[in-house]
């Protein structure tokens, strides 16, 4: 059990040196750093005193190690955008991305795993080529458009929902609806799987003869094996919520994590760019690897 858990945090170790490496490269690769700091009219000696700043005198080597030692111990610097700490920031927003991941986990798993059970159960009805069409749609139709399509008939149209948060509860409904969808359908049918081949094992034909009772074989027997696939779906999915909601918090006008991922982006802002994707793969490893 010590090896498993010391191959794991040494896997994760060089998983997060990988993505430091690749954020670094990144803030190399956009250009030159000094551009973000200074105008077109800086002259050639302010052009040096901001390399000396910011290092970029010395090799790619030591500039990445000194970025690497601030990293370790927090220091992201100053965000060029929001002049203020990342991490500052990151706080602030990430209440309500988790609250949205939160509830569109929630329906994602009741109605998600439910279906899948009635799909398999009763097999080739109308309950499960419903099932089944519910999760191909959630998993053929991207999920920008059926944020779009949303906020058309139901804001729109309709005006039976607002178009981003407000405040109240009902500023959830499209964007977890949204944000849901997909992972409720893949839990549908990885669901439906583990059930049809869970149901067709010796030891339910054996239940089965032996008199007991449909609803005890299906959820005593049957359901309590079929849950290992969807637990470690569900695993993935809650990881991959924080970064999944950059398209719905950017439809949706959401003050979470995505919107400030958008802002670093388009601002160039690689502090702020380096601390969300730092936190990203930290918080991906700690639910996938550990």
């Amino acid at each position: 059990m010590a090896k498993f858990f010391v191959r794991r945090l040494s896997f994760a170790a060089l998983v997060l040196l990988l993505i430091s490496v690749f954020v670094f490269s990144l803030s190399r690769a956009s250009g030159d750093p000094r551009n973000v700091y200074l105008d077109e009219y800086a002259t050639d000696a302010m052009y040096e005193a901001w390399g000396v700043k910011l290092g970029l005198d010395k090799p790619l080597y030591v500039q990445y190690l000194t970025w690497l030692g601030d990293v370790m111990v927090g220091d992201f610097g100053e965000s060029l955008y929001h002049k203020r700490n990342p991490f500052d920031l990151i706080k602030e927003r990430l209440p309500a991305t988790v609250s949205l991941a939160a509830i569109a986990f929630c329906w994602a798993i009741l109605v998600g795993i439910p279906l899948g059970v009635l799909s398999a159960v009763k097999r080739g009805s109308f309950a499960d080529y419903f099932a089944r069409g519910f999760a191909l749609l959630g998993q053929a139709m991207p999920v920008f458009w059926v944020a779009l399509m949303a906020i058309l008939i139901f804001a729109v149209e309709l005006g039976w929902l607002p178009t981003s948060r407000k405040g109240g509860l009902d500023s959830y409904v499209m964007p977890a609806l949204c944000l849901g969808w997909l992972p409720a359908a893949a839990l549908l049918r990885i669901t439906r799987g583990s059930m049809l081949e869970i149901l067709d094992g010796e030891f339910i034909k054996l239940a089965r003869a032996k008199g007991v009772a449909p609803t005890a074989v299906i959820w005593k027997h049957a359901f309590r094996n079929a849950l290992i696939a969807p637990v470690t779906l569900a695993a993935i999915i809650i990881a991959s919520f924080l970064t999944g909601t950059v398209v719905i918090e950017s439809v949706f006008a959401w003050p979470g994590l995505g919107g400030l991922s958008i802002d670093a982006i388009r601002n160039n802002d690689f502090p702020m760019m380096a601390a969300i994707i730092l936190m990203f793969g930290v918080f991906y490893l700690r639910l996938t690897c550990l």
